[in-house]
Protein backbone atom coordinates (compact mmCIF):
# COMPACT_ATOMS: atom_id res chain seq x y z
CA UNK A 1 0.00 0.00 0.00
CA UNK A 2 0.96 3.59 -0.51
CA UNK A 3 0.95 5.96 2.45
CA UNK A 4 -0.13 9.57 2.81
CA UNK A 5 1.42 11.80 5.46
CA UNK A 6 -0.76 14.74 6.42
CA UNK A 7 1.52 17.77 6.71
CA UNK A 8 -0.67 20.75 5.78
CA UNK A 9 -1.37 22.04 9.28
CA UNK A 10 -0.48 25.54 10.41
CA UNK A 11 1.21 24.41 13.63
CA UNK A 12 -0.28 27.27 15.65
CA UNK A 13 0.24 25.51 18.99
CA UNK A 14 3.93 25.28 18.15
CA UNK A 15 4.46 29.02 17.79
CA UNK A 16 6.97 30.65 17.72
CA UNK A 17 8.83 27.59 16.37
CA UNK A 18 6.56 27.37 13.33
CA UNK A 19 6.81 31.00 12.30
CA UNK A 20 9.62 30.15 9.90
CA UNK A 21 9.56 26.33 9.81
CA UNK A 22 6.67 23.96 9.02
CA UNK A 23 5.80 21.76 11.98
CA UNK A 24 6.72 18.43 10.30
CA UNK A 25 10.32 19.67 9.95
CA UNK A 26 10.78 20.34 13.66
CA UNK A 27 13.64 18.18 14.90
CA UNK A 28 13.66 15.53 17.64
CA UNK A 29 16.43 13.05 18.25
CA UNK A 30 18.42 14.43 15.34
CA UNK A 31 15.66 13.95 12.75
CA UNK A 32 12.58 15.87 11.71
CA UNK A 33 9.19 14.59 12.84
CA UNK A 34 8.25 13.71 9.27
CA UNK A 35 11.53 11.90 8.66
CA UNK A 36 10.80 9.62 11.63
CA UNK A 37 7.44 8.80 10.03
CA UNK A 38 8.94 8.11 6.62
CA UNK A 39 11.62 5.85 8.06
CA UNK A 40 9.08 3.78 9.98
CA UNK A 41 6.92 3.47 6.88
CA UNK A 42 9.92 2.44 4.78
CA UNK A 43 10.90 -0.18 7.37
CA UNK A 44 7.36 -1.55 7.05
CA UNK A 45 7.80 -2.00 3.30
CA UNK A 46 6.13 1.19 2.09
CA UNK A 47 7.92 2.57 -0.95
CA UNK A 48 5.44 5.16 -2.27
CA UNK A 49 4.58 8.15 -0.06
CA UNK A 50 2.34 11.15 -0.75
CA UNK A 51 2.72 14.27 1.39
CA UNK A 52 0.29 17.17 1.35
CA UNK A 53 1.47 20.56 2.54
CA UNK A 54 0.40 24.17 2.88
CA UNK A 55 2.21 26.34 5.45
CA UNK A 56 5.81 26.84 4.26
CA UNK A 57 5.35 23.64 2.28
CA UNK A 58 8.18 24.39 -0.10
CA UNK A 59 10.58 23.78 2.77
CA UNK A 60 9.22 20.23 3.13
CA UNK A 61 9.87 19.52 -0.53
CA UNK A 62 13.35 21.04 -0.30
CA UNK A 63 14.21 18.97 2.77
CA UNK A 64 12.89 15.61 1.56
CA UNK A 65 13.26 15.88 -2.20
CA UNK A 66 12.06 12.83 -4.09
CA UNK A 67 12.58 10.62 -1.02
CA UNK A 68 15.39 8.56 -2.50
CA UNK A 69 17.71 9.37 0.40
CA UNK A 70 15.14 7.72 2.69
CA UNK A 71 14.49 4.72 0.46
CA UNK A 72 11.06 5.82 -0.76
CA UNK A 73 9.52 7.75 -3.65
CA UNK A 74 7.71 10.90 -2.50
CA UNK A 75 5.06 12.82 -4.41
CA UNK A 76 3.62 16.07 -3.12
CA UNK A 77 0.12 17.51 -3.04
CA UNK A 78 0.42 21.25 -2.50
CA UNK A 79 -2.59 23.12 -1.14
CA UNK A 80 -2.77 26.84 -1.92
CA UNK A 81 -5.67 26.95 0.52
CA UNK A 82 -5.97 24.46 3.37
CA UNK A 83 -8.45 21.71 2.54
CA UNK A 84 -8.64 20.05 5.99
CA UNK A 85 -8.01 16.32 6.39
CA UNK A 86 -10.59 14.73 4.10
CA UNK A 87 -10.27 17.53 1.56
CA UNK A 88 -6.52 17.04 1.44
CA UNK A 89 -6.93 13.31 0.91
CA UNK A 90 -9.52 13.82 -1.82
CA UNK A 91 -7.16 16.20 -3.62
CA UNK A 92 -4.38 13.58 -3.40
CA UNK A 93 -6.43 10.55 -4.50
CA UNK A 94 -4.99 10.54 -8.06
CA UNK A 95 -1.49 10.29 -6.54
CA UNK A 96 -2.47 7.54 -4.11
CA UNK A 97 -3.76 5.31 -6.92
CA UNK A 98 -4.48 2.26 -4.71
CA UNK A 99 -7.99 1.48 -3.50
CA UNK A 100 -6.69 1.31 0.09
CA UNK A 101 -3.90 3.43 1.53
CA UNK A 102 -2.38 4.29 4.89
CA UNK A 103 -2.87 7.78 6.30
CA UNK A 104 -0.61 9.15 9.03
CA UNK A 105 -0.61 12.51 10.78
CA UNK A 106 2.71 14.24 10.29
CA UNK A 107 2.87 15.48 13.88
CA UNK A 108 2.72 12.22 15.85
CA UNK A 109 5.58 10.06 17.04
CA UNK A 110 4.96 6.37 17.61
CA UNK A 111 6.50 2.92 17.74
CA UNK A 112 3.44 1.44 15.99
CA UNK A 113 4.37 -1.22 13.43
CA UNK A 114 2.90 -0.08 10.12
CA UNK A 115 3.68 -3.49 8.62
CA UNK A 116 0.68 -4.92 10.49
CA UNK A 117 -1.78 -2.80 8.50
CA UNK A 118 -3.59 -4.46 5.59
CA UNK A 119 -5.68 -3.30 2.61
CA UNK A 120 -9.41 -3.08 3.20
CA UNK A 121 -12.22 -5.12 1.71
CA UNK A 122 -14.85 -2.43 1.12
CA UNK A 123 -17.59 -4.97 1.76
CA UNK A 124 -16.25 -5.22 5.32
CA UNK A 125 -14.86 -1.76 6.12
CA UNK A 126 -14.13 1.58 4.51
CA UNK A 127 -11.77 2.64 7.29
CA UNK A 128 -9.54 0.97 9.85
CA UNK A 129 -8.46 3.21 12.75
CA UNK A 130 -5.59 2.72 15.16
CA UNK A 131 -6.83 3.80 18.59
CA UNK A 132 -4.74 4.69 21.64
CA UNK A 133 -5.43 5.35 25.35
CA UNK A 134 -6.61 8.87 26.10
CA UNK A 135 -4.04 11.47 27.06
CA UNK A 136 -4.20 14.18 29.71
CA UNK A 137 -4.94 16.86 27.11
CA UNK A 138 -7.71 14.76 25.50
CA UNK A 139 -9.24 12.76 28.39
CA UNK A 140 -12.68 12.34 26.79
CA UNK A 141 -11.32 10.42 23.80
CA UNK A 142 -12.94 10.18 20.38
CA UNK A 143 -14.68 6.87 19.70
CA UNK A 144 -15.56 3.50 21.22
CA UNK A 145 -13.83 0.30 20.07
CA UNK A 146 -16.18 -2.61 20.74
CA UNK A 147 -15.23 -6.22 21.44
CA UNK A 148 -15.84 -7.21 17.81
CA UNK A 149 -13.20 -4.77 16.55
CA UNK A 150 -15.66 -2.22 15.21
CA UNK A 151 -15.35 1.48 15.96
CA UNK A 152 -18.51 3.20 17.19
CA UNK A 153 -19.51 6.83 17.47
CA UNK A 154 -20.83 6.25 21.00
CA UNK A 155 -20.00 3.88 23.83
CA UNK A 156 -17.60 3.55 26.72
CA UNK A 157 -14.78 3.47 27.42
CA UNK A 158 -13.75 5.80 24.64
CA UNK A 159 -10.30 5.84 23.06
CA UNK A 160 -8.39 8.44 21.07
CA UNK A 161 -7.94 8.19 17.31
CA UNK A 162 -4.17 8.10 16.81
CA UNK A 163 -4.09 9.75 13.40
CA UNK A 164 -3.00 6.41 11.90
CA UNK A 165 -5.43 4.59 9.64
CA UNK A 166 -6.09 2.62 6.50
CA UNK A 167 -8.77 4.24 4.36
CA UNK A 168 -10.57 3.03 1.24
CA UNK A 169 -11.20 5.50 -1.56
CA UNK A 170 -14.92 4.58 -1.49
CA UNK A 171 -15.10 6.47 1.82
CA UNK A 172 -14.69 9.69 -0.18
CA UNK A 173 -17.07 8.87 -3.05
CA UNK A 174 -19.37 11.76 -3.91
CA UNK A 175 -17.43 14.40 -1.99
CA UNK A 176 -16.03 17.35 -3.95
CA UNK A 177 -12.43 18.50 -4.11
CA UNK A 178 -12.97 21.14 -1.42
CA UNK A 179 -12.53 21.88 2.28
CA UNK A 180 -13.75 18.87 4.23
CA UNK A 181 -12.83 17.46 7.67
CA UNK A 182 -12.48 13.70 8.02
CA UNK A 183 -14.50 13.11 11.19
CA UNK A 184 -17.98 13.48 9.61
CA UNK A 185 -17.07 10.91 6.94
CA UNK A 186 -15.82 8.49 9.57
CA UNK A 187 -18.93 8.92 11.72
CA UNK A 188 -21.15 8.31 8.70
CA UNK A 189 -19.23 5.09 7.99
CA UNK A 190 -19.45 4.06 11.66
CA UNK A 191 -23.21 4.39 11.56
CA UNK A 192 -23.16 1.98 8.60
CA UNK A 193 -20.92 -0.46 10.56
CA UNK A 194 -18.08 0.14 8.09
CA UNK A 195 -15.22 1.15 10.41
CA UNK A 196 -12.91 -1.36 12.06
CA UNK A 197 -10.18 -0.61 14.53
CA UNK A 198 -7.43 -1.81 16.82
CA UNK A 199 -5.87 -0.58 20.04
CA UNK A 200 -2.19 0.34 20.29
CA UNK A 201 -0.78 0.46 23.82
CA UNK A 202 2.80 1.25 22.84
CA UNK A 203 4.47 4.63 22.56
CA UNK A 204 2.30 7.24 20.86
CA UNK A 205 2.73 10.97 21.28
CA UNK A 206 0.89 13.89 19.73
CA UNK A 207 3.64 16.48 19.46
CA UNK A 208 1.42 19.54 19.74
CA UNK A 209 3.43 21.95 21.88
CA UNK A 210 7.06 23.04 22.24
CA UNK A 211 7.11 21.37 25.66
CA UNK A 212 6.13 18.01 24.16
CA UNK A 213 8.71 18.44 21.43
CA UNK A 214 11.45 19.02 24.03
CA UNK A 215 10.29 16.03 26.09
CA UNK A 216 10.39 13.71 23.08
CA UNK A 217 13.80 15.04 22.07
CA UNK A 218 15.13 14.25 25.55
CA UNK A 219 13.54 10.79 25.42
CA UNK A 220 15.17 9.98 22.09
CA UNK A 221 18.54 11.38 23.15
CA UNK A 222 18.51 9.14 26.25
CA UNK A 223 17.76 6.14 24.08
CA UNK A 224 20.94 6.51 22.04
Amino acid sequence: MRAMILAAGLGKRMLPLTETLPKPLLSVGGRSLIEWQIRRLQQAGVTEVVINHHHLGGQIEAALGDGSALGVHIRYSAEAERLETAGGIIRALPLLADDSFMVVNGDVWTDFDFATLRPLDPAQALAHLVMVPNTAHHPEGDYFLDNTGRVRENGAPRLTYSGISVLHRTLFAGYPDAWQPLAPLLVSAMRANQVSGERHDGDWQDIGTPEKLRALDEQLQRRE
